[in-house]
């Protein structure tokens, strides 16, 4: 199963960086246990497994060390003499035999022998998985982004431990994993870093209230920008699936991290700066919700659309720049719709801002309402190809002689567009000629 190929390709890597020589079981009970369920609070709870069967009157938080050490006992011995179920072998199929309330998810009915170091090898993948925003999570096979993560969890552990955090939960390990990432990969990242820093609204990582501390779920386009940021040019796979009351299985899923590099290099060019890709709050503007990503087949330029832009893309909404985030909402969709309509090209310009001060000097070229309804009703108000070229002509007649040749070889570069090419376009224009309204 998948949790164990994860946990094998981690525990070469940690052999490997450290200098050890540990099993599966081994590992299993010096690292993962002690750090995992050797305390009052879990860092992760796993469904019917050893770790949560509490006999009457026990709880997490009150099991003494000798208890904690029966439990880890009972792991032992479902490993190595029975056969491997959900309850005690993460990501496996559920018991047919006992009576859980459980589903089966990242399985496959092709009958695979099970070995007793593939059971501890599937605590370690599992414990490695990226929890993102949307209820799913992710496992990807490469080793250095394994070990990074594996970085995170002592770090998670000494919160779970400090008398001051008493109100933090535990239990959140994948979510966690894809809160370090992110902060860890990325240029906010510091060694100094502490719970205060952390908390931070630019940082984001923990919520904190009157009765609960606990850890945020990540948006997976900030994971994207910081994996982005640590391979800029490498596509990974990614097994992508949701534990719950249902267990769900998505599958493995491309990641093209070349186009986060891409959205940034188009906000440099447009912009003039990459500053503002160095805040979460402005990256987590990208990205359509997983599953919808993940229906694409892969993720990359596509599935970086603005979640609200498709309000304005189909919706034939208009923005009208009221309110301060409006601006920031413009510079990402801006940006994400250069990027789709210049991804096979090597420049990038500004091409419709110029295109929508045009528009805007036809419009105050004459009193009336007249052109006003042409622009507003015609030219963005369909989303036809045939509409837009049509007010195009009508256009070149009242323009100056330079506007008019600029609004021909417009029409000639609409011809060529594919209506995909053209929706995004059309937008485009939406946008930049509403901002120099603005700002007129």
């Amino acid at each position: 199963m998948i949790t164990t190929l994860i946990g094998k390709t981690f525990l070469k890597a940690f052999n490997d960086k450290y200098s050890k020589d540990y099993s599966a079981k081994e590992f299993f009970e010096k690292e993962y246990y002690e750090l995992f369920f050797n305390h009052p609070k879990y860092m992760q709870w796993v469904t019917n497994s050893p770790f949560v069967q509490m006999k009457s009157g026990q709880k997490p938080e009150k099991l003494t060390v000798a208890e904690r050490l029966e439990k880890l006992q009972n792991l032992y011995a479902k490993a190595s003499g029975e056969m491997a179920d959900a309850s005690f072998a993460i990501g496996y199929p559920a018991s047919e035999t006992k009576e859980y309330a459980s589903t089966s998810g990242l399985v496959s009915d092709v009958l695979i022998e099970t070995t007793e170091d593939d059971v501890y090898y599937s605590w370690m993948g599992s414990g490695l998985g990226i929890g993102v925003a949307g209820g799913f999570t992710l496992l990807i096979n490469d080793a250095n982004i394994l070990l990074e993560t594996y970085e995170g969890w002592s770090c998670y552990r000494k919160y779970l431990n400090d008398d001051a955090l008493e109100k933090l939960r535990g239990n959140q390990i994948n979510s966690w994993n894809g809160q370090w990432l992110t902060y860890k990969l990325g240029k906010d990242f510091r060694d100094d870093f502490d719970f205060v820093e952390l908390s931070k609204p630019s940082i984001d990582i923990f919520k904190v209230e009157n009765n609960l501390v606990e850890v945020n779920t990540v948006n997976w386009s900030n994971l994207f920008f910081s994996l982005s940021n640590f391979y800029p040019e490498k596509t990974l796979n990614a097994y992508v699936y949701s534990f719950g009351q249902t267990n769900k299985t998505i599958g493995f899923i491309p990641i093209y991290l070349k186009s986060g590099r891409r959205i940034v290099d188009v906000f440099k060019k447009l912009f003039h700066s990459e500053k503002a890709f160095e805040t979460k709050e402005f990256q987590s503007l990208f990205g359509m919700h997983i599953k919808r990503a993940c229906e694409l087949g892969n993720i990359g330029l596509n599935a970086l659309r603005p979640d609200s832009l498709k309000k304005y893309m189909y919706e034939e909404k208009n923005i009208s720049f009221k309110k301060e985030e409006d601006t920031i909402n413009y510079q990402s969709y801006k940006t994400w719709l250069v990027a789709m309509l210049s991804k096979n090209k090597e420049e990038i310009t500004d091409y419709t801002l110029e295109i929508a001060k045009l528009i805007q000097r036809y419009r105050l070229g004459a009193k009336g309402t007249e052109r006003k309804t042409l622009i507003e009703k015609k030219l963005f108000g369909e989303t036809s190809k045939k509409v837009f070229i049509n007010a195009l002509a009508e256009m070149v007649e009242g323009s100056s002689v330079e506007d008019a040749q600029k609004l021909k070889d417009l029409k000639d570069e609409i011809h060529l567009m594919t209506n995909e090419e053209f929706g995004y376009f059309n937008t485009l224009m939406k946008f930049d000629y509403a901002f120099t309204e603005k700002q007129s």
